[in-house]
């Protein structure tokens, strides 16, 4: 289990949907989504006033259903970008004065459970 260890400060979190969260390509598949194993759980586990930002590759004519799934599963999210290329994500940002560091990547295999857990450290 991965554990992610985060200061107590607001955090803006960047995620993929298919193969991530929801099974790869499931939506175009049998049309539906689903969740993969913990993710739900995972989601539920992101502080209130954290933003959530899904990024997708999917093309934006499924921003309805995409939409409807999330709100019929009570997830909570800010934005979400459609139409991402399918190669690398890339995030740069700067450290803070005391030393934290503000970016974190974190690569899941895809389709695969989600064994990842937060931990807020106060010292941080």
């Amino acid at each position: 289990m991965r554990e992610l260890v985060l200061s107590n400060l607001g955090h803006t979190w960047i995620l993929d949907l298919d193969g991530t969260l929801v099974k790869h390509n499931g939506y175009k598949i049998d049309g539906e989504d689903s969740f993969l194993p913990r993710a739900e759980e995972f989601l539920r586990n992101i502080p209130e006033e954290d933003m959530v930002v899904f990024v997708t590759s999917r093309a934006e004519k499924y921003r309805e259903d995409t939409e409807w799934f999330l709100q019929e599963n009570s997830i909570r999210y800010d934005h979400i970008i459609y139409n991402a290329p399918y190669g690398e994500r890339i995030l740069f940002n700067d450290d803070k004065p005391g030393g934290l560091k503000t970016a974190i990547a974190v690569n899941v295999e895809r389709d695969k459970r989600l064994e990842t857990v937060i931990r807020i450290d106060e010292s941080l």
